[in-house]
């Protein structure tokens, strides 16, 4: 019945152009699903490249990871170039691991005797014909290793761990004969303690204008103290170690004129914001530590508030109230007499206790571990009676296995792009500076405009007199595909050779509009950079945190002779943790620098800023300065933040991916 009735209501003509309108839309869904695949490849092959403009927008801070960029192949790291890509001396190289700066004995024999600078050019080109030798024999080396198989016993002994005592006890002779260094070969756990017996000196008067500023006719000030530091003995060989935690007693006071104990961190000489002590306990309010405060009282002259008035206790007894009996402690320490100090590791900070009394806590700050905290050191006006340090972890994995298991093919650099690129970022590093570029690695430079090779970063790495470094850099390079070695020894005051050296990879090897340079230190949010440097198109520009009528500084540990600058003030320089240049200035280094006519200077910024001022003499120069480019340490939406450790530059890249905004880690 069902049927017929819906055979009534549709005629059989109906019928039949109901069902070929279904037959002809089942065809064109047939013909379309073909004709897609075709018509992406044509895309890919160009059809819509030369039609269609393809810039590059960002539109939010979300999903900077590129998950799907491929990874570099192990068996060709270098780059297949194409013809048909353009430079802008029409000439790109080959991607290889060595700088293309060219290096001979007479690359700096025009600069004159009379020259103030002849002296560092000098040293340049000894610090070459070093590293053409360190080199050389690096690569026979190699060679070397590569064809003899490495004995079973130097295999092995990579690869264990390191055996560490659980307890440490030192008397004060041996401590002192140490260098005053008590060494932790693993590092602190959990529940570590370290126990100190001293004795401060009596105050001295003070005459160092560091410490004590005296005006005309006052008396000397006296002084007395000392500091407790927790160091990274382990972090960067051949630097100032990290002071994970600096505990700095001052019985005389400082400028507060009041006896104050402070704390602090500081990483590559940059302090954090210190905690102070000052005899005031912490406010009720304030966040604790393992439930502990952070500041215990002590009495001070100054301080009349916890004596009760008479009105005060006879209305509490009138009311019956009782009475709390509170016991006021002195400054933890006194001249000439002995104390017993325990530092503990607790599960949120250190805690301080002074004979048996707690005195302070200092929670952790992002940066560092407690395994990180590789030796104690104590200096200043003390007397060391006996160290000894417990509770230790009895093993700490090597850095050779650290290595190993960091290598892993997901951080190794993308393959180069055929095309030109448009930021090239050259990333200056030290050999042994390893842990720095494995957190460069996992973080910002994991931003999909990387990993995608729109833009491109590289380390420069100069060679080291250590052997076992340079043997190490070259695995390394040779496997992650991402470091450039400049084939010279390395030297503090010829950083600015790596500079140059960036310079021409950029403009010659890459074929880059935009040219930066930043430390293996610093945090790049590499879309608000490139954004910066896209507002100029085509115009000659150099972007950083400027610096106006800077004077060199000509006393003190960064003085600057008349020899090696004769001029009242600097040029106009950005600093040097990042700046931007754009393609036309790099190749005008390079040339320079070929033409041995480059000056130098052993500060690279300022010596960026002098070839970009002799640049604009020549063709305008667009400066722009922000203040977002951080030289210390980091501030609200950064486009780059300096002086980060690597575990800080772990917690930026978590926050950017996770928050989708910038915010800092700071050691605050």
């Amino acid at each position: 019945m069902k049927r017929s009735k819906f055979e009534s209501l549709v005629s059989p003509s109906r019928l039949r152009l109901l069902q070929f309108l279904i037959g002809v839309l089942f065809l064109y869904l047939l013909f379309v699903s073909f004709e897609i695949p075709l018509v992406f490849k044509a895309d890919s092959d160009g059809f819509f490249t030369d039609t269609l403009p393809r810039p590059l927008i960002l539109e939010s801070e979300e999903d900077f990871s590129y998950k799907t960029a491929p990874a570099r192949p192990d068996n060709d790291p270098d780059r297949v170039h194409n013809p048909g890509s353009r430079s802008p001396e029409g000439n790109v190289r080959e991607f290889k691991g060595v700088s293309g700066l060219l290096f001979n004995d007479s690359s700096f024999d025009n600069i004159g005797s009379k020259d103030e600078l002849s002296v560092l050019h000098k040293t340049a080109r000894h610090a070459f014909v070093v590293g053409k030798k360190l080199w050389d024999d690096l690569q026979s080396g190699v060679q070397k290793s590569d064809s003899e198989p490495e004995p079973q016993s130097q295999s092995q002994n990579k690869n264990q761990t390191e055996s560490c005592p659980d307890s440490i006890s030192l008397s004060g002779p041996e401590f002192v004969n140490q260098g005053r260094i008590l060494v932790l070969p693993c590092g602190l756990t959990l529940g570590s303690h370290i126990t100190v017996v001293g004795m401060p000196h009596w105050a001295h008067a003070e005459n160092d204008p560091k410490i004590a500023v005296l005006r005309e006719g006052d008396e000397s000030v006296m002084v007395t103290q000392f500091m407790m530091e927790l160091q990274g003995l382990k972090t960067v060989d051949g630097e100032d170690p990290p002071r994970i935690l600096h505990f700095n007693p001052r019985l005389k006071g400082d400028w507060s004129g009041k006896p104050v104990i402070e704390q602090n961190t500081c990483y590559r000489m940059q302090w954090g914001s210190a905690l102070r002590c000052e005899g005031w306990k912490s406010r009720a309010d304030e966040e604790t530590v393992d439930g502990e405060v952070k500041c215990e009282k002590w009495i001070r002259d100054d301080d009349n508030g916890s004596e009760e008035s008479k009105t005060t206790w006879w209305l509490n007894r009138l009311i019956g109230r009782k009475t709390k009996v509170t016991l006021d402690w002195q400054y933890p320490f006194a001249e000439g007499k002995l104390f017993v100090l325990t530092l503990r590791a607790g599960l949120e900070g250190y805690h301080v206790n002074v004979n048996g009394r707690h005195i302070t806590s200092f929670p952790y700050r992002t940066g560092f571990v407690l395994e990180d905290a590789t030796g104690l050191s104590l200096k200043g006006d003390l007397d060391v009676h006996s160290v000894f340090a417990a509770s230790l972890p009895n093993s700490h994995p090597s850095f050779d296995p650290q290595k190993h298991l960091e290598r892993l093919s997901k951080w190794k650099a993308p393959p180069l792009p055929n095309g030109n690129v448009e930021l090239f970022i050259g990333i200056l590093s030290a050999g042994n500076h390893f842990a720095e570029r494995m957190a460069v690695r996992k973080s910002w430079m994991q931003h999909k405009l990387i990993k995608s090779s729109n833009v491109v970063a590289r380390f420069f790495v100069a060679l080291s007199g250590r052997k076992e470094v340079n043997v190490e850099l070259k695995k390394e390079a040779d496997y992650f595909g991402d470091i450039v070695i400049v084939p010279y020894m390395d030297n503090y005051d010829l950083v600015v050779l790596k500079t140059v050296a960036i310079s021409e990879y950029g403009v010659r090897t890459m074929a880059a509009k935009y040219i930066m340079k930043c430390d293996d230190d610093t945090f790049v949010r590499v879309d608000s950079v490139i954004k910066e440097a896209k507002k100029y198109g085509d115009k000659s520009m150099y972007i950083g945190n400027m610096n106006y009528y800077h004077k060199p500084l000509r006393d003190g540990k960064w003085a600057v002779t008349y020899e090696e600058w004769p001029e009242e003030d600097y040029p106009p320089y950005a600093n040097g943790p990042g700046y931007i240049i754009s393609s036309d200035i790099a190749q005008f280094i390079v040339a320079e620098f070929e033409k041995h006519k480059l000056r130098l200077f052993k500060m690279e910024d300022v010596s960026m800023g002098m070839w970009v001022e002799k640049f604009n003499s020549s063709k305008p120069v667009e400066y722009e300065h922000s203040l977002k480019f951080c030289q210390f340490g980091c501030v609200e939406d950064y486009y780059t933040a300096h002086y980060q450790s690597p575990r800080q530059m772990l917690c930026m890249w978590d926050k950017l991916i996770n928050v989708g905004k910038p915010q800092c880690c700071n050691m605050r």
